[in-house]
């Protein structure tokens, strides 16, 4: 039997991932890299969720995440809008919400936060899981 090397899909550490980074370029997300723009973004009227992705390179869910969050969007007819969490503030962000495994999507409203989902779930997880946490008051 032969070793033969894989080829090497995820981008190196450090770098989005395509499927992350068509987010903000084709779907037009905004990309929140501090705490300020994190507070205006969370504290808008309506519902918001964050995308989480963590470190692409290691996480090989990360980029199945990124195709799920839009279509979980469109399942819910765009109830929420949506944001990526840049790495400056991943981290205390993960900690304040104590949703600490990624990729994860964290639900906000009008600045509250409402409850999060880690990792790549079911996809009627996924439906039951947003339809609670959008039906919490905040």
């Amino acid at each position: 039997m032969h070793d033969f090397p894989m080829p090497d899909t995820a981008p190196p550490s450090g770098k989005i991932h395509p499927l992350v980074a068509r987010l903000t370029t084709d779907f037009g997300w905004p990309r929140l890299d501090n705490a300020h723009d994190l507070r205006e973004f969370t504290t808008r009227p309506g519902a918001h969720c964050l995308f989480v992705p963590g470190d692409g390179a290691r996480n090989l869910e990360t980029p199945d995440a990124a195709v799920v969050l839009p279509e979980l969007r469109q399942a819910f007819q765009n109830a929420f809008d949506c944001a990526v969490v840049g790495d400056g503030i991943e981290t205390e962000l993960r900690e304040t919400t104590r949703v600490l495994k990624t990729p994860s999507f964290l639900f906000f409203r009008d600045g509250d936060f409402l409850g999060g989902i880690e990792k790549i779930r079911d996809w009627d997880d996924y439906i039951a899981r947003t339809s609670h946490i959008l039906a919490a008051k905040g």
